[in-house]
């Protein structure tokens, strides 16, 4: 019996990844948070699950938040991506980041860009109450935080 060949293993991706164009040959089974972090060296595009369960992995495609292990790299073909390392500034935080610092909203660390990229873009008229910030941040899980420390730095970052 022969091997099942596929007409195509590689693709060519180009894409807009933090305001740089990029165009990589690509093999048709790479995922999105692999791209980012091998091909591309963005690594605070986390891994944990690799079933979009825990949020780590987060960026946001075309305006919204998705899952990047969960993705194909080829799906992104012609879209915009921001990672992480898009949203911080060279110099400083920004005013989530300094309030999560602020309000001890992290401590491993691992899960805090996944959690930053979910709140990135946010409306926060949409999450008035605290339960509203909770419901917003159920796709990401924090093993450490417990929570309550991540609702304080949100609501401190919106001006509550």
């Amino acid at each position: 019996m022969s091997a099942v060949e596929f007409p195509t293993t590689k693709v060519v991706v180009e894409l807009n990844v933090n305001g740089t164009a990029v165009s990589r040959e690509v093999s048709a089974r790479l995922l999105l948070s692999d791209f980012l972090r091998d091909e591309l060296g963005l690594v605070g595009t986390r891994t944990a699950c690799e079933h979009g369960i825990c949020g780590a992995c987060t960026v946001i495609i075309d305006g919204a938040p998705a899952r990047s292990c969960s993705t194909l790299a080829v799906q992104v073909d012609g879209c915009e991506l921001t990672t992480i390392e898009g949203v911080t500034p060279a110099e400083g935080l920004t005013a989530m980041q300094q309030a999560f610092h602020e309000h001890h909203a992290l401590q491993c660390g691992f899960c805090t860009s996944g959690i930053l990229m979910t709140l990135e873009g946010v409306d926060p008229s949409d999450y008035p109450a605290d339960d509203d910030i909770r419901e917003l941040l159920s796709g990401n899980i924090c093993r450490c935080t417990g929570y309550q420390h991540i609702v304080d730095a949100v609501k401190s970052a919106w001006g509550r």
